[in-house]
């Protein structure tokens, strides 16, 4: 099982264990990551669930499909790296991932 490692606002570190197949934010959610709010609940409607990828993560994340890039404008302070974590799928290649948590409650 991929091991995600997410940071939150405050710099703390969670390394989690995280099913191949299910979202970033579906890891984050069940494992109770501060700051993932998934209001829209992964159907890439809102931007409450904006992290920023370390930059040595960022080829094997991929890059923002369409969608996903027009619903990150919605969001606050957003960045080169920022991608919605509903929208990338664990996978084994993603093992050691670190995903910063953004500033997602306004």
């Amino acid at each position: 099982m991929p091991k995600i490692i997410y940071v939150d606002i405050n710099g703390a570190r969670r390394e989690c264990n995280v099913a191949n197949g299910v979202s970033v934010m579906e890891g984050a959610i069940a494992n109770g990551i501060a700051g993932i709010l998934a209001i829209c609940g992964g159907s890439c409607a809102c931007s409450t669930c904006h992290t920023y990828i370390d930059p040595e993560w960022m080829d094997r994340v991929g890059a923002a499909s369409d969608i996903e890039d027009s619903t990150l404008e919605l969001a606050y302070d957003r960045k080169p790296n920022s991608r919605l974590s509903c929208q990338i799928e664990v996978t084994d290649k993603l093992d050691g991932l670190v995903v910063h948590v953004a500033q997602n409650d306004g």
